[in-house]
């Protein structure tokens, strides 16, 4: 067929020709080209040196620990309900007493101000204008009165590790509670810090230290070392001054003596609520959760301690079938999307926490940076329940997930060598609560919680 041709007319033209106004703001218009969190990890590399990117970007040893909980939330398969009204939502939950108005919170991160020299302050504004939870580190570089200044009126969180000076350690610990903190974190997988060799190879220290491989990494990214040097210098909530490697810097601080004992203790010194933050096996979800504690936080500490340890995602259902649905679970390590944690909430988390998410927003773009990796989750995690069929967090449950797991346990008869299985498989403990939770996906009632 043969199509009739003309030169363009020029009201045709004038129709096409909408161009937007350009944005005179280098940071507002780079975050604006940011749309999933893998977007503000490229910014974020090209604008931060080499050493303090790598320290946030890294984990442990090979890093397998980090790569597996990554893949985790990839080998996952959503099972969505079709013709539901979802045009209302509500993303809010109640967590440690208090509601959040998003299903996630910003984890506590040390050093922050070596990644961006807003640091703390940043992360605390953006969490109190969401409404959501910030976390403060033992090691992070702005002090509990600090982040109380930058979110008076948010809720603010502490993490605690516990150091060989048990009397400083409790003296930050009641400043915390003096700011208004409401949640302790305590932190239990530290007996020693992990080997991160990245670190190690960038001869990475505290404060950083100008070689010439530092200063030829800081030509391309002279914003970077102008706030460094320009701003106040770094001090930590935990420490006066230090000067030397990170490693060394967590081996003199951590405490390797810690026990259930100490644990209690902690637990009654604190005024609000307490969380136990690391368990990474059943049993001791069991035991801390006997002990009376408010809740836990199944994580391997992004992968920065043990290298191959337990994928929290794959450890939360048995986890929540162990301790029952009253029991608070808060989920972190590999959440890299919305996505990553609305299956966290149907697998059973009551929250989730995101670490590298905040800071690569953080190192992006400052506050505005963090802003941007709130408003990308929470877009993520609204169009991917809305996709789902379902208008709230309780009407998340099991049956909208099925974990897929690469990796099995190989079992072993005596004098047999066990062939690995390289296919993917589903998870029996997700395919036994998806079959029980299957009624409330098609009937839209019965939510895996019980509303507040």
């Amino acid at each position: 067929m043969k199509l009739e041709r003309h030169l363009p007319r020029p009201r045709e033209l004038a129709q096409l020709m909408h161009f937007k106004r350009f944005e005179t703001d280098g940071r507002a218009r780079r975050l604006a080209k940011a749309h999933t969190i893998a977007d503000l990890r490229a910014i974020a590399k090209r604008r931060t040196p080499k050493g303090a990117f790598d320290y946030a970007d890294g984990a442990a040893e090979a890093e397998l620990s980090l790569a597996r909980a990554r893949q985790a939330f990839r080998d996952i398969e959503f099972h969505p309900a079709i013709l539901r009204d979802v045009s209302a939502m509500d993303t809010s939950v109640e967590i440690f007493g208090e509601r959040s108005a998003l299903p996630f919170g910003i984890a506590p991160t040390g050093f922050t101000r070596m990644m961006q020299s807003e640091g703390e302050r940043a992360g605390a504004c953006a969490a109190g204008a969401a409404g959501i939870p910030f976390s403060l580190s033992t090691v992070g570089t702005t002090s509990p009165e600090g982040v109380h200044e930058a979110n008076p009126h948010g809720r603010n969180w502490f993490q605690l590790y516990m150091q060989k000076d048990r009397d400083k350690s409790m003296s930050l610990v009641q400043r915390a509670a003096d700011s208004g903190f409401d949640t302790l974190l305590v932190t239990v997988d530290v007996p020693v810090a992990g080997a991160r060799l990245r670190d190690n190879r960038n001869g990475f220290t505290i404060p950083p230290q100008l070689t010439p491989s530092t200063v030829l990494n800081a030509i391309p990214r002279p914003e970077w070392w102008i706030n460094f040097l320009t701003t106040e210098p770094l001090t930590f909530a935990s420490l006066s001054e230090w000067d030397g490697t990170i490693g060394e810097l967590l081996n003199e601080l951590f405490d390797p003596t810690i026990t259930f004992e100490d644990l209690a203790w902690i637990r009654d010194q604190w005024p609000g609520k307490v969380a136990v933050k690391g368990i990474q096996t059943i049993a001791d979800a069991r035991k801390v959760a006997d002990m009376g504690v408010d809740g836990i936080v199944l994580s391997n500490h992004g992968g920065r301690q043990l290298d191959r340890a337990p994928i929290p995602f794959h450890l939360l259902p048995a986890v929540r079938a162990e301790l029952g649905d009253d029991f608070e679970i808060v989920l972190d390590t590999g959440i890299m999307s919305g996505a990553d944690i609305v299956a966290s909430l149907a697998m059973g988390a009551n929250f989730t926490l995101i670490g590298r998410a905040y800071l690569y927003g953080l190192m992006a773009g400052g506050r505005e940076g963090v802003d941007r990796t709130i408003e990308i989750l929470t877009s993520e995690t609204v169009r991917t329940m809305k996709l789902l069929g379902v208008s709230s967090i309780d009407e998340l449950n099991p049956a909208h997930v099925t974990q897929l797991q690469r990796l099995t346990s190989i079992a072993r008869e005596p004098g047999q060598v066990s062939q690995p299985q390289n296919t993917v498989k589903t998870n029996t403990v997700t395919q036994k609560r998806a079959a029980a939770a299957s009624a409330a996906v098609s009937s839209h009632a019965n939510p895996r919680r019980p509303k507040p």
